[in-house]
């Protein structure tokens, strides 16, 4: 057998971890259509009145946490083009036919830093002074960020324990 020249290798690899990329998106999509335990809902984002059940919790960076300590899942999707930050707080209504509908209704303060895209255990992660906060694989996606690319970031100002960060833009 032939041995491939580099440049092939080069492209198998970044095949495979495109594929391994896009399969983590689909298992993400999967969860927030379906959430943790199963349940089938459909996200929304929507402006209008609708009646329902109405709940105010804490973004904690991927879930919502509610006042009764339940978790909420947050479309990805949702959260990235939102740039949610780890302790915003949203209005959830649970829609009389099931539907959730998110809204952002108190965001704290933040504050932009840049730094660098890693990956490591299945999950992405910013490394920036000395931190490593993790962001959303459809943030990773949806800015087409490679490893090791310079990322702006949104952390909460009064936050240094924070865990997570909102994709700002990729440098």
């Amino acid at each position: 057998m032939s041995e491939l020249p580099e440049k092939q290798v080069k492209r198998l690899r970044s095949l495979i971890q495109e594929a391994e990329t896009n399969l983590a998106a689909a298992k993400e999509l999967l969860i927030s259509i379906i959430g943790d335990d199963g349940t089938v809902f459909t996200p929304k984002n929507s402006q209008e009145d609708v009646s329902g059940k109405i709940i105010e919790g804490v973004f904690d960076g991927q879930i919502m946490m509610g006042p009764d300590g339940k978790s909420y899942p947050v479309p990805a999707n949702y959260a990235s083009k939102s740039k949610l930050v780890e302790g915003d707080i949203l209005k959830l209504t649970i829609a009389d036919d099931g539907s959730f509908i998110y809204k952002q209704i108190g965001p704290i303060e933040r504050r932009q830093i840049i730094g660098t895209l890693v990956q490591h255990d299945g999950a992405y992660y910013v490394e920036a002074n000395g931190h490593e906060y993790r962001i959303l694989l459809a943030s990773v996606t949806y800015f087409h960020i490679a490893i090791g690319d310079q990322v702006t970031i949104i952390v909460p100002e009064d936050n240094p324990e924070a865990t997570w960060a909102a994709v700002e833009a990729a440098l």
